[in-house]
């Protein structure tokens, strides 16, 4: 994960006008789940995409979200590794029993 926030610093930096405010990204990540909701409905919903409409997928949404939250937590100087741990340790404490287990057997 510290790469991946390395490289679209990386790609960033190279612009004058650099991170986004993080409102502006708020927006932004919105429109991308917007969008990603708009692919999963043509592919698992009751509405089709037009003929007319271009050809994306859901990966592609997936990684425009993933971009714009590293660009978030960048721009906020989060460590998006330590932040998983954090959530991570959140889901398999305050969780543990929540969901049905599978059988290991």
């Amino acid at each position: 994960m510290a790469e991946m926030q390395r490289e679209v610093d990386r790609y960033i930096s190279q612009f004058k006008e650099g991170y986004f405010s993080p409102l502006s990204m708020l927006a932004r990540m919105s429109e991308e789940v917007g969008e990603l909701a708009r692919e999963v409905n043509h592919s698992f919903g009751e509405k089709p995409k037009k003929a007319s409409e271009e050809d994306n997928s859901i990966e592609l949404e997936l990684g425009d979200i993933l971009f714009i939250t590293i660009c978030f937590a960048n721009s906020l100087g989060i460590d998006l590794a330590e932040a998983h741990d954090k959530v991570m340790h959140k889901f398999n404490t305050r969780d543990a029993n929540r969901w049905t287990k599978k059988d290991t057997e």
